[in-house]
C-alpha cells in the first residue's frame, strides 16, 4: 500500500509567518496512523526546497519530504501530476485547502481528473482500507457518514480530522528534504489577480424583512437606545460625575486617574 501526502506551506492567521499548514498536517496525522511505518508514506511539496518551516512536517515523524521546485506564481497542478504518475500510489491525502497563495481549494479535485482517481472530500477520518478505502466524511452540524470508495482515491481532509501530533526537533533536523528539478508553467490566472492583506468586510444592518421601503429606511437612520442615561438639568458636578464614571467604564481613563478623580469631577 502506497500513500501519498500532499504537504503545502501555511501561514499564521495573526503574524503572517509560514508554518505547516494544518489541515495538511492533519492528512499526514492520518497517513502516519494508516501507514505500517513512515517508509510507506510519500510527502510531497511543491514550492521552495529551502523553506524553514518544511521541517515542521519531517518533526512529526517522515524520514524523507520530496520537493517540487515549483517557483513562486507557477501552477503546481503539472507537476504533482506527473511526480503522482510516476510513483502511482494508491491513496493521496491532503488538506482541502492551502493557507497562503491563491488557495481555491481545486488542486485535489484537479489532481483526482488527472490520474483517473475517486474523490470525497471531508475527510474526518479513514475506518477501513483494503480493496476499497471505507471513509468517515465530515457534514454539517457534527453529522458524519461512512463513504466507501474504490482505489485509487484522492482525499482531502477537513478540520474535524484528528489533531496532528507537535514536530519534534531531533527528527525535524535528522529529516531529509529532497528537491526534485521540475518544468514549471506559470499560472496565467493568478498573474492577472491583484493580491492584499485580507481585512473584515462590513456587516449588513438587519432589517426588517417584509416591510416597506419607509419602515427600511426608518429602522436604518433611526437613533437606537444605548446603555447611557439621560440627565435633566444635572447639576455640574453631578455632570462631571456622569461623564468620568463613563470615561472609566470604557477604559478611557485608567486605573491610575482614580487618585486625582476628586480633581477631575471640578
Amino acid at each position: 500500500m502506497r500513500i501519498a501526502v500532499l504537504l503545502s506551506l501555511g501561514q499564521h492567521p495573526a503574524s503572517g509567518r509560514a508554518r505547516r499548514a494544518e489541515l495538511d498536517a492533519k492528512a499526514l496525522e492520518l497517513a502516519l496512523d494508516l501507514a505500517w511505518g513512515p517508509s510507506e508514506i510519500h510527502a510531497v511539496h511543491a514550492g521552495d526546497p529551502s523553506a524553514d518551516a518544511l521541517r515542521d512536517y519531517l518533526g512529526m515523524g517522515l524520514h524523507r519530504l520530496h520537493v517540487l521546485d515549483v517557483a513562486y506564481g507557477d501552477d503546481p497542478v503539472p507537476a504533482l501530476k506527473a511526480h503522482l504518475e510516476a510513483i502511482r500510489p494508491n491513496i493521496v491525502l491532503t488538506g482541502l485547502r492551502a493557507e497562503a497563495g491563491e488557495g481555491s481549494g481545486m488542486v485535489p479535485y484537479l489532481l483526482a481528473e488527472a490520474l483517473g482517481a475517486s474523490l470525497v472530500a471531508d475527510v474526518a477520518g479513514i475506518v477501513s482500507l483494503g480493496d476499497e478505502v471505507t471513509v468517515l466524511q465530515a457534514l454539517p452540524r457534527g453529522r458524519r457518514r461512512q463513504v466507501t470508495l474504490r482505489l485509487p482515491a484522492v482525499l482531502p481532509v477537513n478540520a474535524a480530522a484528528p489533531e496532528p501530533r507537535a514536530p519534534a526537533f531531533a527528527r525535524a533536523r535528522r529529516g531529509i528534504i529532497e528537491p526534485h528539478a521540475v518544468e514549471s508553467v506559470a499560472d496565467r490566472f493568478l498573474s492577472m489577480c491583484e493580491t492584499e492583506p485580507w481585512r473584515a468586510r462590513p456587516k449588513r444592518m438587519g432589517l426588517p424583512a417584509g416591510a416597506s421601503a419607509a419602515q427600511r429606511m426608518k429602522a436604518m437612520t433611526e437613533a437606537r437606545a444605548g446603555d447611557g442615561q439621560v440627565m435633566v438639568r444635572p447639576t455640574p458636578d453631578e455632570a462631571a460625575a456622569a461623564l468620568y464614571d463613563y470615561l472609566v467604564a470604557h477604559r478611557f481613563l485608567g486605573p491610575e486617574e482614580d487618585s486625582t478623580s476628586a480633581d477631575t469631577k471640578k
